[in-house]
């Protein structure tokens, strides 16, 4: 486990400073990293991919639980720190310098047929990253991740609520979310102005609905892109009142009203 003065000490003799633009705030709580692992409920044996390895308090964590670990890491400076960090560890993790968003990730998960994501998620990233890899890479069975708490509320949120949008919506195609648990600024270093929480996403077996995506998302899209209208004006021209109709669907609702079995029905 990595402290926040056994923290400070690695970054000071690699000569790194924690990088604004690319989001970096490390974990430094013990208690934090042995909570996510909890929380994701890692197995010897469990094949994981971390994105945002950082300074490895997490990577070496999920080792220590006996995961077989890919490590992915955008700062080439931090690839030195995580091989000191990881150098004992065993099983010794997997360490990739790339950038998660542009990741081929039929290649990175060649290795087995079930993944989980467990990673405390730069915050510039977080929201496109988890869609992402709920489009484009269905050996991910499961995401624990820990990102800022808004972040976290868009992508858990149920219809009618405030947080409730088209990462929702689309979250709720692929998979189940919820907060499993809230995490102050202390544990990080730097500590960031916002608090963070961690969600938990189990992939459903099969999508949401059987609509065609394509138009089931076009429909989100623009029903979103006009929260405050109606339906009926936020979607004329692709929806007509008879449509409205066979789907059960008021045209007088609101986007956010609608669940993703909703948008499924107008899509159908």
């Amino acid at each position: 486990m990595i402290t926040r003065r056994q923290a400070q000490e690695l970054l000071d003799r690699h000569g790194v400073r924690p990088s604004r633009a690319l989001g970096q705030n490390f974990v430094v709580d013990p208690n934090t990293v042995r909570r996510i692992v909890r929380l994701a409920g890692i197995q010897p044996g469990d094949r994981v991919v971390e994105v945002g390895a950082g300074l490895g308090a997490l990577t070496l964590a999920l080792a220590e639980a006996g995961a077989r670990v890919t490590a992915v890491e955008l700062d080439r400076h931090l690839i030195p720190v995580l091989d000191e960090v990881l150098d004992a560890a065993s099983p010794r993790p997997t360490v990739l310098h790339a950038d998660a968003l542009q990741l081929d990730w039929s290649l990175v998960l060649s290795g087995a047929s079930a993944w989980q994501l467990v990673a405390n998620l730069p915050y510039n990233v977080a929201t496109p990253l988890v869609l992402d890899v709920l489009d484009d890479a269905p050996a991910v069975r499961g995401l624990l991740v820990m990102v800022q708490r808004e972040v976290a509320e868009r992508l858990a949120a149920k219809p009618g609520t405030k947080a409730y949008g088209i990462p929702s919506v689309k979250v709720s195609y692929w998979a189940q979310a919820e907060i499993v648990g809230r995490v102050g600024p202390n544990v990080f270093l730097p500590k960031p102005r916002v608090e963070s929480a961690l969600v938990r996403i189990v992939r459903r077996a099969e999508p949401a609905t059987s609509a065609d995506p394509d138009v089931l998302f076009a429909l989100v899209r623009a029903g979103f892109g006009h929260r405050r209208k109606m339906l009926r004006g936020a979607l004329a021209g692709l929806v007509d009142a008879d449509a409205f109709a066979r789907a059960g669907i008021s045209p007088e609702a609101r986007a956010e009203e609608l669940s993703v079995v909703d948008w499924g029905r107008l899509a159908t």
